[in-house]
């Protein structure tokens, strides 16, 4: 076995149907695919047979880890979880979701680079991963548990040391919303765990990671890396002026601060100034309780921000509030971020009266304890927006029995009580009535089923993309750029590479001189709100964000914070590094590779899932059939190429696709061409996509 940085060497796979544990040559097998989604997509195409079903037992799973996790390059304990996913609709397409936490680096210190899932068990079990050791242990007992009990459970059994990823009820009902949580994170495809009766899987390493180069080489790297982050999603320039900053912008999430605290805390810490050259202050730049709540509850209640593992920038606000446990038996204890938050006060219409806001963040809070416990998944919040538009129609009063619809306490809703989620999500998480299984299906299942009419998909308070997905750093972030990368996969894209450096805070003519480095024109960006007609350098920009994010999904790098085109420093001219991920690689696996050579890894990874999402669809016609742009980014709005319109036209969009397929080496109906694969070295892909009649 050939021995490299990085990687162990191993990745597990386990037949819960036989029971069969093994290990395989990770680099025999999926070294030219890095690992995480490359290593996924490898899987599939080459084990799962085209139109398995999610539930189907053929189907399988897998937690994709890469060789930079685990090595302290900073942001690296992303795992990617790549399945048949269930949440789409038809549930036949490959799609992919994500987990931080410290769950990818425990599993590399056990030896392992990814863990295969095939199979199903004959009744409840969860995979035990200790080093070497890894055994499939009965789980009847945990079953029908929340994951916050079988987490601990698990944790009693293995050690406190051990990382857990695991479902709930949601999971064990084939709710297709469903998510697999480890810590406070938590990625998609929880159903698919319970189609197999899998509850949880266990990880503890007691081992390390080989770093290649020598150490202070690396050390070198990384602490250099450090000086080019940002705050979260690598916003660059603080919310509010700094003595030390040159610009600031109110939407930025570094809103650490003078005068910013963390109020929870004993005793309460002012963040401070966060000057970008003190190290020592840049796990303070992210107050991102005052982000998710607004200041006076956000600065009041938040202990300290935490994070994944390797992260510096600490994302995940860790909140006390005591009324959670005296109104509704939770936790007082809450740690989340972004959409984990939004979740529970997305259900509501509105919240009125003078305590609007405390109950605001009361749902927000009591919202994230019950999706995280049973755990339920939202879909980036389109569930909320089925929800409310039902309930605005009068669509529910129509469709659900009439017993069903008065056992619901409307009274609690309509008072924006939070005590309503506790009925709500439980409804959801066992699949109880009319209610509970629509929104826990596939989106366009429920829609289609539900008879919602046209205006839910063309307004932009409804509004959400093909194949269910919602509206989410889209053409509202970078126009034509943010409408490809939706086009492309059979979800939510999951891309921040576009949008982080669309809303970085920094004036648009600095981005400009940027970019016009990076992609050869300053024309590949817009100021926000002020879009310009189609580009080939537009084209050149969303190939390359594309590109990046499966990149960071294989190498097990954070794509909400890479990659750092621009920096905080004003030394630098504020840019970044668009290096640093080969730079990693290159020191820590002894594979010398340059940027350009590594992105072409990538793009041999996006071509892969393209050409198994050609064979799932049994298309050839990906233009039309597969990457298309919903009627409201066409009718909602002002005119479009107007100050603030969003709002695009339908021969600028074709353009967009013929500009894009042109740079991926694509034909005009979408499909890559035998030239562009053999390139990339999918020859093999080629040729089972010419043998279908699918070959561009």
């Amino acid at each position: 076995m050939a021995t490299y940085g990085g990687w162990t060497g191993k990745t597990l796979r386990v037949n819960l149907t036989t029971g069969k544990i093994t290990a395989e040559d990770t680099f025999k097998k999926y070294k030219d695919y890095l690992g995480g989604t490359g290593l996924a997509y490898k899987v599939l195409w080459d084990e799962v047979p085209i139109g398995t079903r999610a539930h189907d037992e053929a189907n399988k799973i897998i937690f994709g880890v890469g060789p930079l996790a685990g090595t302290g390059a900073p942001c690296n304990s992303r795992t990617a979880v790549t399945t048949i996913w269930p949440c789409g609709y038809p549930d036949i397409y490959v799609a992919t979701g994500h987990f931080g936490g410290h769950w990818a680096a425990e599993l590399k210190y056990a030896g392992w680079d990814s863990v295969i899932i095939e199979g199903k068990a004959p009744h409840p079990v969860w995979l035990c991963i200790e080093d070497d050791k890894v055994e499939i242990r009965d789980a009847r007992r945990l079953w029908g548990n929340g994951i916050y009990r079988t987490t601990a459970e698990i944790n009693a059994e293995m050690g406190p040391e051990a990382q857990v990823a695991a479902i709930g009820q949601a999971g064990e009902n084939l709710v297709a919303n469903s998510a697999i949580i480890t810590g406070y994170s938590h990625s998609g495809g929880g159903s698919v765990m319970g189609s197999k009766n899998l509850k949880a899987i266990g990880v503890r390493g007691t081992g390390s990671v080989k770093i290649a180069a020598d150490k202070k080489e690396w050390k070198k790297l990384i602490q250099y890396a450090l000086t080019l982050a940002g705050s979260n999603n690598q916003h660059v320039v603080p919310a509010e002026p700094q003595p030390w900053a040159e610009y600031y912008d109110p939407g930025s999430r570094w809103t650490g601060g003078i005068g910013v605290f963390w109020g929870a805390a004993n005793p309460p810490l002012e963040t401070g100034a966060c000057d970008p050259h003190d190290m020592q202050s840049l796990g303070l730049r992210c107050q991102k309780g005052i982000k998710d709540f607004g200041r006076e509850f956000g600065e009041k209640h938040t202990v300290r921000m935490g994070g994944c593992h390797a992260c510096p920038i600490r994302c995940h606000a860790q909140m006390d509030y005591p009324p959670l446990e005296e109104k509704y038996g939770y936790s007082r204890y809450a740690a989340n971020t972004c959409l984990g938050w939004s979740a529970g006060s997305s259900v509501f219409m509105s919240f009125s009266g003078p305590d609007r806001l405390i109950k605001q963040s009361e749902a927000k809070l009591l919202g994230k304890h019950l999706n995280d416990d049973y755990g339920i998944w939202d879909n980036y919040g389109l569930m909320e927006k089925m929800f409310q538009y039902a309930y605005e129609k009068g669509i529910l009063k129509r469709i659900l029995p009439e017993a069903e619809y008065k056992s619901i306490p409307w009274d609690l809703y309509e008072s924006g009580d939070p005590a309503f989620l506790l009925d709500f999500y439980r409804r959801i998480a066992y699949r109880e009535g009319v209610l509970g299984k629509g929104l826990g299906d596939p989106a366009d299942k429920t829609i289609e089923e539900w008879g919602f009419a046209e205006d839910f998909f063309k307004k932009t308070k409804w509004k959400y993309w093909k194949m269910g997905h919602p509206y989410h750093h889209s053409t509202e972030d970078s126009a034509q750029i943010g409408a490809l990368i939706n086009m492309q996969y059979n979800r939510d894209s999951q891309n921040h590479s576009h949008t982080n450096l669309q809303n970085s805070g920094l004036p648009i003519e600095v981005v400009k001189r940027i970019c016009a480095k990076v992609f050869g024109s300053p024309d590949a960006i817009d100021a926000k709100g002020k879009w310009t007609p189609m580009n080939k350098y537009k084209a050149k920009a969303a190939k390359w964000a594309s590109i990046r994010k499966e990149l960071h999904d294989s190498l097990s790098l954070c794509n909400w914070m890479y990659p750092w085109v621009t920096s905080p420093l004003k030394e630098r001219n504020y840019e970044g590094d668009t290096a640093l991920e080969a730079k990693y690689f290159s020191l820590a696996t002894g594979i010398k590779m340059t940027e350009e050579e590594l992105d072409l890894v990538a793009e041999r990874i996006f071509n892969l899932h393209r050409c198994l999402t050609i064979l799932e669809m049994n298309t050839r016609d990906m233009r039309n059939k597969h990457d298309i742009a919903p009627d409201w980014v066409f009718e909602d709005g002002g005119e479009p190429f107007t100050p603030g319109s969003n709002r695009l036209t339908r021969e600028d969009i074709e353009l967009a696709k013929d500009l894009f397929y042109q740079e991926c080496g694509w034909t005009r109906e979408g499909l890559p061409t035998r030239a562009t694969l053999e390139r990339l070295g999918l020859g093999y892909a080629a040729d089972r996509l010419e043998k279908a009649g699918l070959l561009g």
